[in-house]
């Protein structure tokens, strides 16, 4: 059974629909304010079914992030006890945010820095900056420098590789699937027994 071929193959056609640009600024966008999946898992495929495209794609991406950054650390500097903090509990972000926290007293604007280039929720980072009120200016150039480097570095590769490299993707994305499936299963496991 080729479960993640079929997923594959959905997500390159969902890449090629007539709106798709619009919603990939959308995700971006709230993303960055609330939305659990990162921006990237929209980004790849829609790169891979328009490889002339991606750059573009990528600074639709940055852009559409860095500006729901802004709304989320506005959100955070008006809402935070009101809205943000049972959000946060809603999606059970709470460990998160108290790593946020530290991070935050530790690093300063660094921490947007890593956040925004890192799998780590970055709307943990844009919220609680606003929260904090950190200087806002470090703040946005913190997240349009990690949010830029993300974005063109997954646009820049699939530029370069272009169509060979989404043939090639496709013909080893059942084993990749699989791969990280059993690494995410595994650092599950890993995780909890270290508790």
């Amino acid at each position: 059974m080729k479960i993640f071929t079929k997923l594959y193959d959905a997500c390159l056609g969902w890449a090629k629909h007539q709106y798709a640009v619009y919603i990939l600024g959308f995700i971006s966008f709230i993303e960055s304010i609330f939305f659990p999946i990162p921006t990237a898992v929209m980004l790849a495929p829609m790169a891979l079914a328009r490889p002339n495209r991606a750059l573009s794609l990528a600074a639709l991406a940055t852009i559409t992030s860095v500006l729901g950054g802004v709304a989320g650390y506005l959100i955070g500097a008006v809402a935070f006890e009101s809205w943000v903090l049972p959000l946060i509990e809603q999606f059970h972000y709470q460990e998160t945010y108290q790593k946020a926290l530290s991070w935050f007293e530790e690093y300063g604007v660094w921490v947007v820095l890593i956040a925004g280039f890192s799998p780590v929720p970055y709307k943990i980072f844009t919220l609680t900056a606003g929260a904090l009120g950190m200087a806002f200016l470090p703040f946005l150039i913190a997240s349009i420098v990690a949010r830029s480097a993300q974005f063109f570095l997954i646009g820049g590769l699939i530029k370069w590789g272009g169509e060979q490299m989404e043939h090639k993707l496709r013909q080893y994305v059942e084993w990749i699937g699989w791969g990280v499936l059993m690494l995410g299963v595994l650092a599950y496991i890993i995780y909890n027994l270290s508790k």
